[in-house]
């Protein structure tokens, strides 16, 4: 699936090489060799940041499949993610604040699957959990493209786009994932099959003569791919670890809905949104696969919109 994260990365690199600045805010310990001699005695300089190399973890791992770090390639490949991700800090923060809200969705439909949790990552890594849109037209927090939506049974026209729903579409990933861990033998190159595809994994593979991820020759993007979940994975899971901190009220939340039935055409959203208090943008907010003001549902299929309760929004009348 073609995605915009090779876009984010780039932006993440630009980041790291032009912003020294809120770096993890630790002393160096006794033992760090750090120039006293170059310090700037100037208070109006940013002499007061700085940036400090990161520890690689012993032991990492992604699904349960653990990373040969032992591999002087791999290392370096697993320590630049970390740098990159941990120094790219708004984004970071953002990275904590929508997890919370969307991984409580996200979770439960990778168990019932028999999809790894350690997937939930792959989605921010995607997306950076928001309805994005791919140059190559991918759509959503899983970034779907058109013809794997529809081949998994996500409607996708004018009216409706599915690929935005996220428990549909995260339906959707778990039903590829499963067909390339059936077909490629592993979690890991399962992962790497959803940004490169089953079949251009299966094809380095065989032109490569080896079985696993990390002694494939792979192109930038797909390359770089299972190290940037598992730094999302390790960032996420040890915040303070990588000089993050927020408190349980900075983290986004989920507005309380309730689900109404429309099994008919709706001529104007906006007049059906007043009539549960609410407007268009709101029920847009809570209903992004609604991709026009109207539904026409000339076959009369029931859709489930969800309607924020009461309480949490005002708008006025």
């Amino acid at each position: 699936m073609k995605t915009i994260k090779n876009i984010l990365a780039t932006i993440g690199l630009i980041a790291v090489s032009g912003l020294f600045i809120f770096a993890m805010q630790k002393a160096p310990s006794e033992s760090e060799d750090i120039n006293k001699s170059e310090t700037v005695n100037d208070s109006n300089s940013a002499n007061s940041y700085n940036v400090y190399a990161l520890s690689v973890p012993e032991a990492l791992d992604f699904a349960g499949e653990a990373l040969p770090l032992n591999n002087p390639d791999i290392l370096e490949r697993m320590d630049r993610e970390l740098l990159v991700n941990t120094y790219w800090q708004s984004n970071g923060l953002l990275m904590f604040k929508r997890a919370a809200k969307y991984f409580p969705i996200i979770e439960p439909i990778l168990k019932k699957n028999g999809i790894p949790n350690d997937f939930k990552y792959l989605a921010v890594i995607e997306s950076g959990l928001t309805n994005a849109v791919s140059p190559a037209g991918a759509r959503g927090v899983w970034q779907i493209m058109k013809t794997t939506g529809r081949e998994n049974g996500l409607e996708i026209n004018s009216n409706v786009d599915e690929r935005y729903h996220l428990e549909m579409s995260t339906e959707v990933a778990c039903q590829y994932l499963l067909k390339a861990k059936a077909q490629l033998g592993s979690w890991t190159l399962a992962a790497a099959a959803y940004n490169a595809g089953n079949a251009g994994v299966s094809r380095r593979l065989a032109e490569q003569g080896v079985n696993d991820y990390y002694d494939l020759l792979l192109g930038e993007e797909t390359g770089r791919y299972l190290f940037r979940i598992v730094a999302l994975k390790e960032i996420l899971n040890h915040p303070s670890k990588y000089g993050f901190n927020f408190k349980a009220d900075d983290l986004y939340t989920s507005v309380p809905t309730y689900k109404v039935e429309v099994d008919t055409a709706v001529t104007d959203f906006s007049k059906f949104a007043k009539g549960f208090g609410i407007n268009y943008k709101i029920l847009k907010l809570h209903n992004p696969w609604l991709r026009e003001a109207h539904l026409n549902n000339k076959s009369g299929k029931k859709y489930s919109l969800d309607i924020p309760k009461k309480g949490f929004y005002s708008v006025k009348p």
